[in-house]
């Protein structure tokens, strides 16, 4: 009645079905395609929540008065004391989207300013790399970078056709990580120690000077292991983040900094503990690298295994290529988002970028936005045109099974 009163009757008996709210979700996913109207707090990450007229309940600064999904309810009362009272009394909070306990994260894929990247940077300026997507970065509340690569005092000049892989950026292209609002730093990298502990260190210090947490490497194998919170309107994150891959001279040890190796009865006791005490748990990782969007089953073991623990987002930081998407057991797996800033033209599936924006409402993850970009001149993503927008989302449903 309260559809009706608002939008007006349906144009024919079977143009809208009315569900109870427990089986709703699940059938518009038999049903494929299908639209519902829900409720801003029931919303949950296997809904796709649509744009009206370019606006979004998970848009910072929404104007409702704009948005025409906007029930509004009020009290009429001849004695205003009365009215005063009722609402000073009511259980029912004053609104269902209160921006106050919104977060957006923004997580990304491989961050690598070497080679033809560094090269044109200093072609073109540090901050060319941003130049199409900063914005996306600069809007999220948490602006995760994995940066695989330590700064160095004294790397060399970069190698646009640079063969071996040992690898380091000059200490002023810290000003891109600046400039695109990074918030916190995962260092489980391969190549977080190619240029030396000296190196290892100094990226750390860098980092600390600005206040970034980081995690997932560090000074030594405690530092790297321990999961790092962050707390923003009232949602706090646990990051933890490992390297099973090496090679070994990368991994941090007792005394030596580098990224942390993967225990996994280590992280799993770590991501319990954390949901125990209403943390969410964020495990990312620098998996084995794969060009092709499906995951392997051992890799859809492991990513499952966190998923398991209570991890509520899984996601692959180490793929240069996109890879699947999964809902298990209540947590969203990513198993690769691709590059974010590197150099591999060599293929579309390397050029192909994604962005995970994930929104948060009051200790719960409520939906996952993917932006999609395309790497340009070895250096700079742009949004992706929607023809090339259509065909990635495609070829990732396809591996995600949908």
């Amino acid at each position: 009645a309260l559809a009706q009163a608002v939008f007006g009757r349906p144009p024919g008996p079977d143009a809208v079905l009315a569900l109870p709210a427990e089986q709703l979700l699940d059938r518009a996913w038999a049903e494929r395609p299908a639209w519902a109207i829900v409720p801003f707090e029931t919303l949950e990450p296997r809904w796709k929540v649509l744009r009206i007229d370019g606006r979004s309940p998970l848009d910072r600064g929404l104007d409702t008065r704009q948005y025409p999904l906007v029930v509004r309810l009020g009290v009429i009362a001849s004695d205003p004391d009365l009215a005063a009272r009722f609402l000073a009394d009511a259980t029912l909070p004053l609104t269902n989207r209160d921006e106050s306990q919104m977060t957006v994260l923004l997580m990304t894929g491989v961050t690598a300013l070497v080679r033809a990247t560094a090269w044109k940077m200093e072609q073109k300026g540090i901050l060319y790399p941003a130049q199409d997507i900063g914005d996306w970065l600069r809007s999220a509340d948490i602006t995760h970078i994995s940066n695989e690569i330590p700064f160095a005092e004294d790397c060399p000049f970069p190698n646009p056709v640079q063969e071996d892989v040992v690898f380091c950026s000059d200490p002023r292209y810290i000003e891109l990580l600046e400039y695109i609002g990074t918030d916190i730093v995962e260092l489980t990298g391969n190549h977080f120690a190619d240029y030396g502990a000296e190196a290892t260190l100094l990226t750390v210090a860098m980092y600390e000077e600005r206040g970034w947490p980081y995690y997932g490497g560090g000074r030594n194998l405690a530092e790297a292991q321990r999961p790092v919170t962050i707390t923003h309107n009232g949602n706090t994150f646990g990051f933890l983040g490992c390297n099973p891959v090496g090679p070994a001279f990368a991994w941090a040890t007792e005394e030596q900094p580098g990224a942390a190796p993967c225990d996994f009865d280590l992280m799993h006791a770590q991501i319990r503990q954390l949901r125990a005490q209403g943390v969410l748990p964020i495990v990312t990782w620098q998996y084995w690298e794969f060009y092709d969007y499906a995951p392997t089953p051992q890799q859809q073991a492991d990513f499952r295994s966190m998923a398991e623990a209570g991890a509520v987002i899984v996601s692959g930081s180490q793929a240069h290529h996109p890879q699947a998407i999964e809902f298990y057991r209540g947590a969203f797996i990513h198993y690769g988002l691709g590059n974010l800033f590197f150099d591999q033209m060599d293929e579309l599936g390397t050029r192909q970028e994604l962005l995970d924006r994930h929104v948060f409402y009051a200790g719960r993850h409520i939906s996952t936005e993917l932006l999609t970009a395309m790497l340009e001149e070895y250096a700079r993503p742009r949004p992706m045109t929607e023809e090339e927008r259509r065909q990635l989302l495609e070829a990732l449903f396809a591996a995600s099974g949908w």
